[in-house]
């Protein structure tokens, strides 16, 4: 065991400060803790952007936008100078999701990573000018994403993560929330922090058409651990077949596998059997003033 395992962090910080390098015996430079790095997954329209790299390692393999930390850097800083260095904008916001642990090369050496992923939303549709780095960018359905000719190992765990919790029929979902609200205008990122912020249960026909889904999150109060159902909905032609009651038996599987205590929805009251439906499955009527206000 390296002697710097038993330290504490004050006497790890020292050390590193006032560190002098004997070699290739060098404890505290052979000591693998990982590398941060920062990856963006730039989603519009269920496409992320991949860039072909024009530098060495896996130099013409295609990769997911991104870079290592700089000393005294957060992750969020690190990602907005790199999306900032290899595409040339500005305009876009960031959400974290997860750290994927990997490994890198540099010199035949390997290392370990821990890559921060972060999803990104372009803001406008801005001109990519792409620096040296990068060769060329393409976008990529995220269902049809071909992992093993990503670069780097983690950002091919991203890539299956993007896979399982990001594909999603757009076109369906507006079309099923216009049922539900002809004034619905869907935000697609808003529904990918959706996905972030709790879990989206969704239904489909025998040929694989989107029929139904429906969202729950979480929010904590003071008084206990509570869980939001919102936009449950299903196709005008698919009611009556028990895929309401199904997406809900979901939503409130989630709900206890996160220890929530309490779970809340609303619905109109002009929607018989949606009401109908949740007083069957245990929920009773909180006599309240339901307010809305629009903060901007």
């Amino acid at each position: 065991m390296s002697k710097y395992e038993s330290y504490t962090k004050a006497e790890l910080v020292d050390a590193l400060e006032n560190h002098v390098c004997n070699g290739p015996e060098c404890e505290l430079c052979t000591f693998e803790n990982p590398k941060c790095s920062a990856t963006a997954a730039i989603i519009k329209n269920n496409q992320v952007l991949l860039l072909k790299r024009g530098e060495e390692p896996f130099k013409g393999k295609w990769d997911l936008l991104g870079g290592y930390l700089d000393k005294g850097e957060t992750p969020e800083e690190a990602i907005k100078r790199e999306i900032h260095e290899e595409l040339g904008i500005e305009g876009f916001m960031i959400d974290f999701v997860k750290t994927f642990p990997g490994t890198a090369e540099w010199k035949g050496k390997q290392f370990p990573i821990l890559s921060h992923l972060f999803i990104v939303q372009l803001v406008e549709e801005p001109e990519i000018k792409l620096n040296e780095e990068n060769e060329e960018y393409q976008w990529v359905d995220i269902k049809n994403l071909h992992t093993p000719g990503i670069a780097f190992d983690s950002n091919k765990d991203i890539s299956e993560y993007l896979k399982k919790y990001f594909v999603f029929d757009l076109a369906r979902i507006r079309k099923l929330m216009k049922q539900l609200d002809p004034h619905a205008k869907i935000n697609e990122h808003s529904l990918y922090r959706a996905s972030l912020n709790g879990f989206v249960s969704q239904r489909f026909d025998e040929e694989g058409k989107l029929v139904g889904m429906g969202w729950i999150f979480p929010r904590q109060t003071a008084l206990r651990r509570q869980a939001v159902v919102e936009d449950m909905i299903v196709d005008e032609s698919q009611r009556g077949k028990g895929l309401g009651r199904e997406i809900l038996k979901d939503l409130l599987t989630w709900a206890k596998e996160q220890n929530m205590d309490m779970v809340e929805l609303t619905t109109n009251a002009k929607r018989q059997a949606a009401n109908s439906l949740y007083k069957s499955e245990g929920f009773w009527l909180h006599e309240t003033n339901h307010y809305l206000y629009n903060v901007k």
